[in-house]
C-alpha cells in the first residue's frame, strides 16, 4: 500500500469526512522521482465542528503519527467544517512553489 493510500484510509476511518483529498505534491520538491514525502490534505468533517484550527491539526497529527515519524516530510493541512467548506465554494488554496533545495537555484 502506498503512503498516500495509508493517509487516505486512516483519515477516512477516523474522521468520517464529507470530503477528503490527499494530493502527493512530492514532485514539486527536491526529492527523487516517485517519492511520497510531501502531501496536501483537504478534509471536511463534522468532527471539526466547534474546534479551532490547531485542534483540528492535532487530531490529524495523532492519526498520522506513524507517517509523520517516517516517510512524510511535509503535510499541508486544510481542515474545514461543512459550512466553512461551502463558504469557500468547495475550494482549498493552491500550494506555493517550493523554494528549498535545488528548486531555489
Amino acid at each position: 500500500m502506498s503512503v498516500q493510500s495509508d493517509i487516505e484510509s486512516k483519515l477516512s476511518s477516523s474522521l468520517s469526512p464529507l470530503f477528503l483529498d490527499v494530493l502527493n505534491e512530492s514532485h514539486m520538491h527536491s526529492v527523487p522521482p516517485n517519492s511520497e514525502t510531501h502531501f496536501k490534505v483537504v478534509v471536511v468533517s463534522a468532527e471539526f465542528d466547534s474546534k479551532r484550527s490547531v485542534a483540528r491539526h492535532q487530531m490529524i497529527y495523532k492519526v498520522l503519527a506513524d507517517e509523520l515519524a517516517g516517510p512524510v516530510h511535509a503535510l499541508a493541512l486544510h481542515t474545514y467544517t461543512a459550512d466553512e467548506w461551502q463558504q469557500r465554494n468547495n475550494l482549498a488554496p493552491d500550494s506555493p512553489d517550493c523554494l528549498g533545495g535545488s528548486k531555489a537555484d
